[in-house]
C-alpha cells in the first residue's frame, strides 16, 4: 500500500508540472535580479552646454531656447569665449589600434619596450625619444572588450557591467559624448575601420567605410580596408576629426597570442601609418588647415593567448599617446612612464579642442597635454574639470553643498580625516583647490616669478587633488541596484531551488520504496558516495564566497570529482570477494572479468583526469607556470598536427566499436558508420591543409569544408534521432511481434511496458552514442588544435563511465551516478583552458565555416566552444539511460507509458537542473553579498556570466535529453498499438 501510494503521489505528469513550473520561477528570478544588479549605468540626462563654463555654486539663470538658434559657428564662439581657453589645435586624427598593449610601445614597470618591439616601430620611438610625443599607460577599467572602452573615450563615463553582452550587437550611443559635441559647432568627421563607430554614432560621419570587428581570421584585408584611403583622406580638405580603427593587430593575438609570428609584421605596419601620417602632415607648426593633433589609442590590451575581457595587468593596460604634443623635459623617460585612466581622454581632448566636457565624464585631465598653455589658461582647464565633477557629485550626493562645510585650514587631516563625511571631504578638497586659485589671480602680478610658479604648482597640484579623489570615488561607486528587484529575485531563485530539491527528494523516495518492495527492512542507509556527492556541492557553495577560489576553480573541480571516482573504486574493490586481487591476466581468463574491468575503467577515467588536470594551467594566478599545452605550442606544427590526428582517429575507432557492440543488422548502422567516417575524412582535410593557415585571410576551401562537416554532422543526428526508435523490432516476452495472435493475447501491461524496455534502451544506445561521437567530432573541428587531445580524454570518460554505471552489482544511486557526470563535465570545462575570467573565450573558433561575421551563428559557435564539456556530459545522459535496467522499478499495477518515462528520464533530467539550481542560487547570494566588493566587477561579475551560460546550456542539455526519451517511448508505444490494432482488426475480419 506505501509504494502504491506513493506511487500515485508524483505521477509523470505531476513530475513535468512541477518541474516546468520551477524552470519558469527559476528564470523569472534570475531576470529580475539580473535587471537590478546590472542595470543600464544611469546617466544624467541632456548635454554639456554654456552652462559648464560657470561656478557649480552661483546661481545664473540660461537662456536655453537662445542657445538652441544659435548657428554652429556662433556655438563655437561662444564656447571659446567662455571657456577662455583658445583651442590647441583644430583638426584631430585619433588612430586607434585595437588590442595593443601600451607596454609594447612605452614598456613596462619603468623600462623600455623589448629590443624586438622597439625595432618593429622604430619611428613611433624616435618620436617619443625626441620628445615630439607623450605616452600613457592608460588603464582601461573592466570588460576590456571594444564597444565599453570606445565609449570610455568618447564620453569619459564607466558603462555598465553587460556592455560586454551588446558588444556583439552595439546600439547607437545616446549619452553626452566628445563626438556629439564636435558635431554641434559644425565638425566634419569621416570614419575608417571598424563599424562599431557606425553603429554608436550613426549619421555622424560625412563618410565612412566600416569592417566587421568579429571576423578575426581576417589580419590583413581588415586594416588594408582603412589604409587604401589614407593618402586621399590626408590631402583632403574637407574633414576635422579623422578615426582610423585598425583591427589586424587585435586579431593577431586572438589566432596566435601576444607571440604570434604575424605580431612584429603588424606592428611594423602600424609603425609605417604613424610615419605617413606624422609625415603628410605639418604637426608641429600652423598649416592652411590649422594644427592637426595625431593621437594613437589601444581599446584594451591583450593576455599571452591574445585574448581580452578581463581586469589583468595586461588587459587593462591600453595606449594613449599624443602625437604633436611635446614633452616639456624632451627625455625617453618623461615621455614614456605618465599613467592615467582611459577616461582622462575624453576630458583632455574636449578643452584641446574647445567643446564642453561630457556631462558624465569622470575623468582628469592628462595636465603634461597642457604643458604648452600659459598658466592661467592651465588653470582655468583645471577649474572647468573640476566644476564638471562637483555637477556629478552633486547628482549623486544630493546633500553636497560645499558652503555648508567651510574650511578655514587645509591640512590633510582635515580633509580626509576618519570624522569626516564623504561630503564634507569633497567640499575641503574643492574651497582648497579654488581658494589656492582665487589667490593667485588676484596676487600673480605682484609676486615674483619664482613664487608665481610655486604657486602655480600648489594649486595645480590642489586641484589635481580633488579630481582624483572625485573620480576614483565616481569609479567605485556601485550602481544603484533596487532592493524591490533583488530581493523578490532571489527570493523567487530561492522557491524554485526548493521545489527541485524537493521533487528529486520525492523521487529517490518512490525509487527506493520500489527497490526495497517486500523487503522487512525499508530504512534508508547512506553510503559513502552519496554522503560525499552531498558534501560535493556543500563545498562548492562555501567556496564561492572566496574570490581567491573564484578565480582558482579548477583546482576544487578536479579534486572534488577525482576524490569522488576514488570512492567509486574504494567501493568496487569492496565488493570484490576476499582475496580476490585484480589483475590483467584474471581480466583475460575470465576470472571475475566483469568486476575486474569495473575496476580498470574508473583508473582508466582517474588517470584521464590527471592529464587533463596538468594540460592547462589555467585559474589566474599560476596560469603562468607550465604545462602540457604550452609545451606543445612550442613544439612545431606537425607534433601538433599529430595529437590531432590521433585523437580523431581514437574517437572514430572507439564508436565504431561500440557500434559493432550493438550486433547492428539495419541500415542505420550504416548510415551512421559511413557518416562518422565521412566527417572524420573531412575533419582530416581540415587538419592537414587549412590548420597553418588560421592566422591568415578566411580560406574559401576550409570554409566549405567546415560547412560541410557541419552539414554532415546534423544530418547523422538527425537522421539517427528520428530512425533509431523504428529499427529494433518491437518484442513481447522473449519473442518478436511476428505472430498477430500472440499479440492479441498478451494483456498485461506490465509484460508489455517491460517487453518494450530492451528496444527503447538499444534506441537511446544508438542515439546517445551517437549525440556523444558528433559533439566530440564538433569540437575536434571548433576547439584550438592543443585541445584536441583533451577532447579525446573526455571521450574516454565517458566510456568509462557508462561501463562502469552499466553494471548493476552493487551500483550506485542513480542521483549520484548522474552527479559524478556532472562533476566530470565541469573538471572538463578548466580541462579545456577554460576560467572565469572574460579573456579565455576563444573569439577565433568561433568564425570557422562562417564566410561573413553572422552576430547569431558567430555567438552559437562561441557558446558551444565554451561549454564544450559541460554540454558533452549532458549529452552523454541519453548513452547513460541506455545503460540503466529499469525493469525492476516497474509495477505490474502502474505500469504505463508515463511512469516508464518517469523512471527513465527523471534522474538524468532533475539531477542537473537541482545542481545547477543550487549553485545558481548560491552564488547569486554571494554576489549579492559582494556587490560592494572591490572585486566584484573583476571576479565575481564575470564568474556570474558564466553561471548564467552554464544554466542555459543545463537547460539546453536536459530538454534535449527529455525530448529524445519522450520521442523513442512514444514511437515504440504508438508501433506497439498500431500491431496490437492492426492484428485485432485481422481477427475480426
Amino acid at each position: 500500500m506505501s509504494s502504491s501510494s506513493s506511487s500515485s503521489s508524483l505521477t509523470c505528469g505531476r513530475l513535468a508540472t512541477w518541474t516546468v513550473i520551477a524552470v519558469v520561477l527559476q528564470f523569472l528570478g534570475l531576470l529580475l535580479f539580473v535587471l537590478g544588479f546590472f542595470p543600464v549605468k544611469p546617466a544624467l540626462s541632456g548635454v554639456s552646454g554654456p552652462e559648464s563654463y560657470r561656478d557649480p555654486m552661483s546661481s545664473y539663470g540660461e537662456d536655453q531656447e537662445q542657445i538652441n538658434h544659435f548657428s554652429q559657428n556662433q556655438l563655437r564662439s561662444l564656447y571659446t569665449d567662455m571657456s577662455k581657453i583658445s583651442p590647441a589645435f583644430d583638426r584631430l586624427i585619433l588612430m586607434v589600434v585595437d588590442g595593443l598593449p601600451a607596454e609594447f610601445v612605452l614598456g613596462r614597470d619603468d623600462q623600455p619596450p623589448t629590443k624586438a618591439m622597439m625595432e618593429a616601430m622604430p619611428y613611433t620611438q624616435s618620436l617619443l625619444s625626441h620628445g615630439k610625443a607623450i605616452g600613457y599607460h592608460a588603464k582601461a577599467a573592466p570588460p576590456t572588450v571594444t564597444m565599453p572602452r570606445l565609449k570610455a573615450m568618447v564620453s569619459g563615463a564607466i558603462g555598465g557591467f553587460l556592455d560586454v553582452a551588446f558588444n556583439f550587437n552595439s546600439q547607437a550611443f545616446r549619452d553626452d559624448n566628445l563626438l556629439g559635441q564636435l558635431y554641434r559647432i559644425g565638425w566634419k568627421m569621416v570614419m575608417l575601420g571598424d563599424e562599431t563607430w557606425i553603429k554608436l554614432f550613426p549619421r555622424l560621419f560625412t563618410r565612412h567605410d566600416g569592417v566587421s570587428s568579429f571576423y578575426v581570421k581576417d589580419t590583413i584585408e581588415v586594416d588594408h580596408n582603412v589604409s587604401r584611403h589614407l593618402g586621399a583622406e590626408l590631402t583632403a580638405t574637407d574633414w576635422d576629426l579623422l578615426i582610423l580603427h585598425y583591427l589586424g593587430l587585435d586579431h593577431v593575438g586572438h589566432t596566435g597570442g601576444r607571440s604570434s609570428i604575424l605580431m612584429i609584421p603588424k606592428l611594423k605596419e602600424m609603425d609605417e601609418v604613424i610615419q605617413k601620417i606624422h609625415t603628410s602632415l605639418d604637426l608641429s607648426q600652423d598649416s592652411s588647415n590649422g594644427r592637426t593633433l595625431l593621437m594613437v589609442v589601444s581599446d584594451h590590451g591583450m593576455t599571452e593567448n591574445g585574448n581580452h575581457g578581463g581586469s589583468s595587468y595586461e588587459e587593462t593596460d591600453s595606449l594613449a599617446l599624443f602625437v604633436g604634443i611635446g614633452s616639456k623635459l624632451p627625455d625617453y623617460a618623461s615621455a614614456t612612464r605618465k599613467t592615467a585612466s582611459q577616461v582622462d581622454v575624453a576630458p583632455t581632448l574636449a578643452l584641446l579642442f574647445g567643446v564642453p566636457i561630457p556631462k558624465n565624464n569622470i575623468g582628469v585631465l592628462m595636465t603634461e597635454a597642457f604643458d604648452s598653455l600659459a598658466d592661467d589658461q592651465k588653470l582655468r582647464a583645471l577649474e572647468l574639470n573640476s566644476w564638471q565633477l562637483l555637477r556629478l557629485l552633486q547628482a549623486q550626493l544630493p546633500a553636497l553643498s560645499c558652503g555648508s562645510y567651510p574650511c578655514d585650514h587645509y591640512d590633510g587631516a582635515q580633509c580626509s580625516g576618519v570624522k569626516v563625511s564623504i561630503e564634507q571631504k569633497f567640499c575641503c578638497l574643492f574651497s582648497k583647490a579654488t581658494t589656492l586659485h582665487s589667490s593667485w589671480t588676484s596676487q600673480k602680478y605682484n609676486t615674483s616669478r619664482s613664487n608665481n610658479n610655486e604657486d602655480v604648482r600648489s594649486t595645480v597640484a590642489a586641484y589635481n587633488e580633488f579630481l582624483r579623489a572625485s573620480s576614483e570615488w565616481l569609479s567605485r561607486r556601485a550602481t544603484d541596484k533596487p532592493p524591490e528587484l533583488l530581493a523578490p529575485g532571489i527570493a523567487t531563485m530561492a522557491v524554485s531551488c526548493a521545489m527541485f530539491l524537493f521533487i528529486l527528494f520525492c523521487l529517490c523516495k518512490e525509487v527506493y520504496l520500489k527497490e526495497n518492495q517486500g523487503l522487512l527492512d525499508c530504512s534508508y542507509k547512506w553510503h559513502l558516495d552519496e554522503v560525499y556527492t552531498l558534501v560535493v556541492v556543500v563545498i562548492f557553495v562555501f567556496s564561492m564566497g572566496s574570490s581567491s577560489m573564484v578565480e582558482e576553480e579548477q583546482y576544487i573541480w578536479h579534486f572534488l570529482t577525482s576524490t569522488l571516482y576514488l570512492i567509486f573504486l574504494r567501493k568496487t574493490f569492496q565488493s570484490s570477494s576476499p582475496g580476490a586481487v585484480p589483475s590483467l591476466g584474471n581480466v583475460i581468463k575470465g576470472l571475475k572479468s566483469s568486476n575486474h574491468c569495473r575496476i580498470y575503467s574508473i583508473i582508466f577515467v582517474l588517470i584521464c583526469g590527471r592529464i587533463l588536470r596538468g594540460w592547462h594551467q589555467g585559474g589566474v594566478n599560476w596560469v603562468h607556470l607550465p604545462d602540457i599545452s604550452k609545451w606543445l605550442e612550442q613544439t612545431d606544427s606537425p607534433t601538433i598536427k599529430s595529437f590531432q590526428i590521433v585523437s580523431l582517429l581514437f574517437v572514430i575507432g572507439s564508436s565504431s566499436f561500440t557500434l559493432y557492440l550493438l550486433e547492428p543488422k539495419r541500415r542505420i548502422f550504416l548510415v551512421i558508420q559511413v557518416s562518422l567516417f565521412l566527417s572524420g575524412f573531412l575533419l582530416f582535410m581540415h587538419i592537414m591543409e587549412f590548420q597553418d593557415a588560421i592566422f591568415g585571410q578566411s580560406n574559401y576551401s576550409s570554409t566549405l569544408i567546415a560547412q560541410c562537416i557541419y552539414a554532415t554532422i546534423i544530418t547523422t543526428v538527425i537522421v539517427t534521432v528520428l530512425q533509431a526508435p523504428w529499427v529494433r523490432p518491437v518484442s513481447v516476452g522473449d519473442h518478436q511481434v511476428n505472430n498477430e495472435s500472440q499479440l492479441v493475447n498478451s494483456v498485461s501491461k506490465d509484460v508489455e511496458i517491460r517487453s518494450l524496455l530492451p528496444a527503447v534502451r538499444y534506441s537511446l544506445h544508438l542515439i546517445g552514442l551517437t549525440y556523444t561521437v558528433c559533439w566530440c567530432l564538433l569540437q575536434l573541428l571548433l576547439q584550438q588544435p592543443v585541445n584536441a587531445m583533451p577532447v579525446l580524454l573526455l571521450f574516454f570518460q565517458i566510456l568509462g563511465s557508462m561501463f562502469h554505471f552499466s553494471v548493476c552489482e552493487t551500483h550506485s544511486k542513480h542521483w549520484v551516478e548522474v552527479a559524478a557526470l556532472y562533476f566530470l563535465g565541469m573538471a572538463g570545462h578548466f580541462g579545456l583552458g577554460n576560467s572565469n575570467t572574460l579573456a579565455t573565450i576563444d573569439v577565433a573558433g568561433a568564425f570557422i565555416g562562417i564566410s561573413s561575421h553572422s552576430t547569431l551563428l558567430s555567438g552559437v559557435l562561441m557558446f558551444i566552444i565554451t561549454l564544450a564539456s559541460p554540454m558533452l556530459f549532458l549529452l552523454s545522459l541519453v548513452f547513460y539511460i541506455s545503460t540503466k535496467d529499469a525493469s525492476y522499478l516497474l509495477l505490474s499495477k502502474d505500469g504505463d507509458l508515463g511512469h516508464l518515462l518517469q523512471m527513465m528520464i527523471g534522474f538524468p533530467c532533475l539531477v542537473p537542473l537541482a545542481l545547477n539550481s543550487v549553485m545558481l542560487t548560491a552564488f547569486t547570494v554571494v554576489l549579492f553579498a559582494m556587490r560592494n566588493h572591490l572585486f566584484v566587477w573583476s571576479v565575481f561579475s564575470p564568474k556570474y556570466l558564466y553561471v548564467l551560460a552554464t544554466a542555459v546550456c543545463v537547460y539546453v542539455g536536459v530538454f534535449i535529453v527529455a525530448v529524445t526519451g519522450i520521442y523513442t517511448c512514444l514511437v515504440f508505444f504508438l508501433r506497439e498499438r498500431m500491431l496490437r490494432s492492426k492484428a485485432k482488426t485481422k481477427l475480426k475480419s
